[in-house]
């Protein structure tokens, strides 16, 4: 979840990249969505995606567009350059896909900016949905996501303290409110049990929960701890554990 280095060194990271699925490239912005194999494969996921990144690569050229006409000078060193991607996260019992949906932009500033987000996709009902049905309650400040919120900071207290950042930025974590739309972009994480999730893990962006320089930081609440409070649906989809590669790649 690191952020791209420069506008510079973007360029030749981007050719070693893969085909995008839609680009802009005009003297303002070069935009570009990818969505992975996976996504592909999925027609109708491939197409709600699709259809939202190509509203947000638009709105950004209008954005840099508007901006260069009124600054042009911001634009001596070159257009503003943007990415989006998406790529799957887990797939769950088959049916629950989730996606972590990534987004890279440098315009101009002294450094260039990243930020995640997540995606929860129903195969069975063909759309989005949350994480609510997993759970018999989810209401704000309830014992859910009370639950929810001391395992996140349980999760990222630890990853501070083998980041050697351990007591910084302590009243970010401790802002994180327990309600669903307040908590975080969550995720289905894998499991070493074929088509289970271990748990939830949290995707937080840099500058959520820490300094630009410490990057993003990735929460995993494991199932177990969210046991009393599953739905059938729930005790289904959940089970084993977190696999080491996962742990290793996602912080």
């Amino acid at each position: 979840m690191g952020a791209i280095a420069c506008a510079a060194a973007l360029g030749p990271a981007l050719a070693a990249e893969p085909k995008p699925d839609f680009s802009i490239k005009t003297r303002s912005i070069e935009a570009r969505v990818i969505l992975d194999a996976k996504i592909k494969a999925d027609p109708a996921l491939a197409a709600n995606c699709l259809a939202e990144g190509k509203a947000w690569a638009k709105k950004n050229r209008a954005d840099a567009d508007k901006e260069r006409k009124q600054e042009p000078e911001l634009f001596r060193n070159g257009p503003w350059t943007m990415e989006r991607k998406y790529e799957t996260r887990s797939v769950v019992d088959g049916r629950y896909v989730s996606i972590v949906r990534a987004d890279y932009a440098y315009t101009g500033g002294a450094h260039p900016n990243s930020s995640s987000d997540t995606i929860l996709w129903d195969r069975s009902a063909g759309k989005r949905i949350s994480i609510r049905p997993f759970f018999t309650e989810t209401a704000d400040n309830g014992p859910t996501l009370k639950a929810m919120r001391q395992g996140v900071i349980a999760s990222l207290d630890a990853e501070k303290k083998k980041r050697g950042a351990e007591g910084e930025d302590a009243s970010a974590i401790e802002a994180i409110e327990p309600k669903l739309l307040k908590i975080g972009p969550v995720s289905l994480a894998p499991s070493t049990e074929q088509g289970k999730s271990s748990g939830l893990t949290f995707h937080y962006s840099p500058y959520t929960v820490g300094s630009y320089a410490e990057g993003g930081y990735v929460a995993f609440v494991p199932w177990e701890t969210l046991k009393p409070y599953l739905t059938p649906e729930g005790v289904k989809i959940f089970g084993g554990a977190r696999p080491k590669d996962d742990e290793d790649r996602q912080q």
